[in-house]
């Protein structure tokens, strides 16, 4: 295929070097040239039909796999056909050999790798020798699906000289000898030389080898050629080109060069990829994936064309390396449904020569580090022909190994994309891994979110949660505590009736909040940064509700403020006792990489919900057989050294803690009862619209972001403080309160709340007996001391409290309960 222009894109090559082609008259439309740094080979042939280099119609480029696939039945014939299995080669071919089996009809394919995985034994590889990345491995889940007696089919972009299908099947027939082969090639450009090669083989084989391609023909060289490639290679890339020609490491035209705080954020799209289903070929591929995959492209193409901006006129649609299958299936489905003109390519590890003329067939090149921890280490990796060609926006499709900090670095691949894109948006593919138990089938509704539930925006968070709030839930403080402190109900199974602040309290609610402001966003800043750079680039923030929740939202508007990124964020129960919620962890696993997952709250204060969501973690992945969630929780403070991820150990007021629904959302604390929560429901809560008019939420959510810009700095400093600290856990709060609890003669670690956020929901939603104070605590308490005068609750001051404050729920309940002098605590 030509240029626009008419031009063929060899033409610049061939006047300078003397290279041509001849052959097939449609081998010029197929193939252009381009130059790159390789000892062995100076030129390239750079298929317009491939999707690797050139953006293409996706259509174009897998309707020339399934062309292939249907001669080679033809071929073969059906009962051959039905018993082959065909193998494509990395990462030139991956695409198009998973396109040639599907035009082949329903059978296994398979295709090497470059990348080493854990736990797979490779079956077999050999070399590539004229690669810039020589060496293949095949990695099938299943050894047996190159031990079939049917015909093997070995498909790669170009046939040129015969070496590496001559490797290839050396390699394998010693191993798992068969009677046919069948090569199959967009071009076979053999010179007369190696057209024999293969007969020979054969022969030498005792086997049957046979050859399909769309065209053929041979690449002419003038003696000399490789010599004057390379030099020619090294003046353009050391001095650039002459006239309007010049090499282009990014767009030719001038490129947006907005600071990357400045950009418009990444958009990642959620695929709803389905779970178990490989991302390509690299471990193999069957016809009931092939099932499972052509039932999910409707859906998934959908996703993509809703994220795409209005008016997008030419949409891109960019794989990665050896994912060409998967990105390419995606860009034809989406060019089903959109009205914009679709095109799909690939990256690439290959280096070529960039020259800005229409007669090169690499007009542009983008440059950024590898992004997915290659097993050659790190190095350059490069996106031709996307700079400078009027996309609208570009959609790029990764697998989660390559889904790293390095994608989503100031110089990485996204960054790059966004210098000359308007829109970036990011798909991530899970990553195949053999011998992963199947999914659990599971329906469970989707996350209900604002304004049908919550005053959140429904961006903000989507809560893993029930409405219940038609179901009177709440009960008088007292009888409540009795009920739970005597065995005959759990906290959960009921609500407290909601606090409603005097005007006195509401003042030093506001007042808190104003001399907090800046240090709750230090604190925000900083642990987001450690998440992003210790848990994962892309982290899924799920906050424990209910008070975790605005710790999330802060956390998401810190990475969307600094960063860019556009974070989901989703809000779930866990319940002490119980455990977290089963189905919304199932949910989330259906949904995103669990890897991924980071959960949120706002602070420690002895760690009971630190080993209660550990323990919760572990009995999930026993009975679900899903792994990856860290149940290490992410905090504001980390007052009793509980967890690793935190802004700040120091124990101050959160005034999300002054408040209880009218700062979090308008949403109750979570409710676990067996008769509303059933096996296959979510935890409930409850949306009290009716205290609209008292809703803080935003106010607080707002304030703490205003403060954002003028802590940047700090939280950098903060950041970088923290990562090199030793921040391993020492659990003194857990020791604190035993000890506490031993002292005062309450002898139950549950009814001792240290903190300044844990003592004021004993003020707010329990039986509080007493409040300890450390000596010389200030106006972080004024709120916790307004409370405890408003219920008659004393404040008693203690030399070295660990904490600023502890609250002691009321033992009155408690049989044998005993105060500090020994005498037995009554009503």
């Amino acid at each position: 295929m030509n240029d626009r222009a008419g031009i063929w894109t060899g033409s610049w090559v061939a006047e300078r070097l003397g290279v041509g082609l001849v052959g097939d008259d449609d081998l010029t439309g197929l193939l252009g040239l381009a130059l790159r740094r390789n000892p062995k080979r100076a030129h390239l042939l750079v298929s317009h039909v491939l999707g690797k280099h050139v953006p293409q119609s996706p259509s174009v480029i897998y309707g020339h796999g399934l062309a292939l696939g249907r001669r080679v039945r033809e071929l073969l014939g059906p009962d051959e056909a039905a018993a082959a299995v065909v193998l494509g080669y990395a990462e030139t071919a991956t695409g198009l050999g998973h396109s040639v089996a599907d035009g082949l009809g329903p059978l296994a394919c398979l295709h090497s790798t470059r990348r080493p995985v854990a736990g797979v034994a490779p079956a077999g590889g050999f070399e590539e020798s004229h690669s810039h990345a020589t060496s293949h491995l095949l990695l099938p889940e299943d050894p047996g699906l190159l031990a079939g007696d049917g015909p093997l089919v070995l498909v790669d972009d170009e046939f040129s000289t015969g070496n590496t299908v001559l490797n290839t099947v050396r390699a394998l027939h010693e191993r798992y000898p068969r009677r046919r082969y069948v090569v199959v090639a967009l071009v076979d450009m053999r010179s007369p030389a190696d057209a024999g090669r293969l007969d020979e083989f054969a022969r030498e084989i005792g086997a049957r080898v046979d050859l399909v391609a769309a065209a053929s023909g041979t690449v002419r060289l003038p003696d000399g050629v490789l010599e004057k490639g390379q030099e020619l290679v090294a003046r353009y890339e050391s001095e650039g080109a002459e006239g309007s020609a010049r090499p282009a490491t990014t767009d030719p035209h001038p490129a947006d060069h907005r600071t990357l705080a400045s950009r418009p954020p990444v958009t990642r799209v959620d695929l709803r990829w389905p779970r178990g289903l490989p991302d390509g070929a690299r471990h193999g591929f069957t016809p009931a994936h092939r099932a499972r995959l052509e039932a999910a492209l409707p859906g998934m193409a959908a996703r993509l064309a809703e994220a795409l901006p209005a008016g997008a006129r030419r949409v891109l649609v960019l794989g990665c390396e050896e994912l060409m299958y998967a990105p390419l299936r995606l860009a034809r489905e989406l060019e089903r449904i959109v009205p914009a003109e679709v095109r799909s390519s690939t990256t690439t590890r290959s280096p070529v020569l960039a020259v800005d003329d229409p007669g090169y067939a690499i007009r542009t090149r983008l440059v950024f580090p590898a992004h997915d921890d290659p097993a050659d280490g790190p190095g350059e990796r490069y996106a031709y022909n996307v700079a400078g060609a009027g996309f609208d926006a570009v959609i790029a499709v990764v697998d989660s190994p390559a889904d790293t900090p390095a994608l989503h670095a100031p110089d990485g691949l996204l960054a790059r994309l966004a210098e000359h894109v308007p829109h970036v948006l990011l798909a991530v593919v899970p990553s195949y891994v053999p011998g992963a138990r199947p999914e659990r089938p599971v329906m469970l509704p989707e996350p209900l979110r604002g304004p049908a539930f919550s005053s959140y925006a429904p961006d903000e968070v989507g809560w893993l949660l029930q409405d219940l709030s038609d179901v009177t839930l709440e009960a008088p403080t007292e009888e409540r505590e009795e009920a739970i402190q005597q065995g005959g109900a759990h906290y959960a199974e009921s609500l407290p009736v909601e606090y409603q602040p005097s005007e006195q309290y509401q003042e030093l609610f506001h007042a808190a909040l104003d001399a907090s402001a800046a240090r709750l966003a230090q604190a925000v800043g900083a642990v987001t940064e450690v998440v992003l750079r210790e848990r994962s680039p892309r982290p899924v923030l799920v906050s424990l509700a209910r008070a975790g929740t605005p710790v999330g939202v802060l956390m998401r508007r810190w990475a969307r403020f600094r960063h860019g990124l556009d974070l989901p964020h989703y809000a779930v129960s866990i319940v002490r006792g119980r455990g977290i919620d089963a189905n919304a962890l199932r949910w989330l696993a259906a949904h995103h990489d669990p890897a991924d997952v980071v959960f949120v709250d706002g602070w420690t204060g002895k760690g009971a919900i630190s080993r209660e969501l550990a323990a919760a973690v572990a009995g999930f992945e026993a009975s679900d057989g899903v792994t990856g969630f860290d149940p290490e929780i992410a905090v504001l403070a980390d007052p009793g050294s509980c967890v690793r991820t935190y802004g700040t150990r120091d124990d101050f007021l959160i005034p999300s803690a002054c408040l209880n629904s009218t700062v979090s959302g308008l949403v109750s604390r979570t409710v676990l009862r067996a008769d509303l929560v059933g096996p296959h429901d979510f935890h409930g809560a409850k949306f009290y619209r009716e205290l609209a008019g008292a809703d803080l939420s935003p106010v607080f959510l707002d304030a703490v972001a205003a403060r954002f810009p003028e802590v940047t700095d700090a939280v950098d400093l903060q950041a970088k403080e923290l990562l090199a600290a030793d921040r391993t856990p020492t659990w003194a709060g857990w020791a604190a309160v035993e000890r506490i609890s031993e002292e005062y003669g309450i002898h139950d670690v549950n009814l001792v709340k240290p903190g300044v956020g844990e003592t004021t929901r004993v003020m707010l939603r329990r039986v509080p007996w007493k409040v300890l104070a450390r000596t010389g605590a200030g106006a972080d308490l004024d709120h916790v001391r307004l409370l405890a005068e408003q219920r008659g609750v004393p404040v008693e001051e203690v030399d070295g409290l660990p904490y600023t404050c502890v609250g002691l729920i009321h033992p009155r309940y408690t049989r044998g309960a005993t105060g500090a002098d020994g005498r037995a605590v009554t009503a």
